[in-house]
């Protein structure tokens, strides 16, 4: 089943590049082929310089190897075994600081030992917390989840809440989304399932973020808050960098760097001790950060 899924994963890479191309008008993806040093290898693709997306990568990979000490520590294995993973990677980073940055993510791992499960979600970091936006786009998870699992948006929507926050900022990295790893089906039936579910929220991300990238777009802004951008993007890096599991996978187990720290932004800011105008948009917005808000 890993091939059929394998497909899948990079039939959805090719779905969202053209969706991105479409609503972008301007922009479009490059693709760079590489293999990997123990098996398998993968598809890059990078636009950058569009009308909307600043910069943006869609990555698909199928890789294989020996589990490390490093990664069986951090995957908190006891036994080595080969592994196989595959899956869909994304982050988008506008030009505009009114237009929020997304990443979805969507995985499938099996070890030679038996074990296998699924992992992924979506989630919006917005420059500027707009609740109309935060709501509607919860919404699209919400009504994505419920045709699979009563519980599945509450739990999963908890689980990016818990994930997605720098702790030694004391903030979430935006809005949230969903986000679930190590989801390990007990049946044939099951898999099925859960693939189904992992389907499913990749087929959410493209008419999500497209719609948000065409409400927002001509939206006006200035220097003051492309400033903000930066220091917003800033953030984003230290979780990717810091905290971030895919980050470190790629990483332990020797992938492609390029690939691996395409989520980074083309430029980002760290101004010392930066403190917002009280009562300002950007105050407003680091006041939301913050883990358990009720977006939908």
């Amino acid at each position: 089943m890993r091939e059929t899924i394998a497909t899948y994963f990079q039939t959805l890479q090719d779905q969202i590049c053209q969706a991105l191309e479409t609503a972008d008008g301007r922009g479009h993806f490059q693709e760079d082929n590489w293999k990997h040093h123990s098996g398998g290898g993968g598809r890059t693709r990078i636009l950058q310089e569009g009308n909307i997306i600043e910069k943006g990568g869609v990555n698909f990979s199928q890789v294989q190897g020996q589990t490390s000490e490093a990664l069986m520590r951090q995957m908190n294995l006891s036994e080595q075994a080969d592994y196989f993973a595959t899956g869909v990677s994304i982050v988008m980073h506008p030009v505009s600081p009114m237009v929020p940055i997304i990443h979805m993510n969507v995985r499938y791992f099996e070890m030679s030992n038996g074990t296998s499960w699924f992992g992924g979600g979506i989630d919006l970091t917005p420059h500027y917390v707009v609740d109309e936006d935060a709501q509607w786009f919860h919404q699209q998870l919400k009504n994505t989840c419920d045709q699979h699992h009563p519980e599945y948006y509450s739990r999963y929507k908890k689980w990016a809440d818990d994930y997605f926050f720098i702790p030694h900022r004391q903030e979430t990295r935006g809005v949230g989304g969903i986000f679930f790893d190590y989801q390990k089906p007990e049946s044939d039936l099951e898999k099925l399932k859960l693939f189904d579910f992992v389907k499913a929220v990749g087929e959410t991300f493209a008419p999500t973020y497209t719609h948000l990238m065409l409400k927002n777009q001509a939206l006006s802004f200035g220097d003051a808050e492309k400033q903000w951008q930066l220091v917003r993007r800033g953030r984003y890096v230290e979780f990717n960098l810091a905290w971030d599991r895919g980050t470190k996978f790629g990483l332990e187990t020797g992938g492609r760097t390029e690939s691996i720290l395409m989520s980074l932004p083309p430029l980002a800011g760290w101004k010392y001790d930066y403190q917002p105008e009280p009562e300002s948009r950007e105050a407003q917005t680091l006041l939301l950060l913050k883990k358990g808000i009720e977006w939908a």
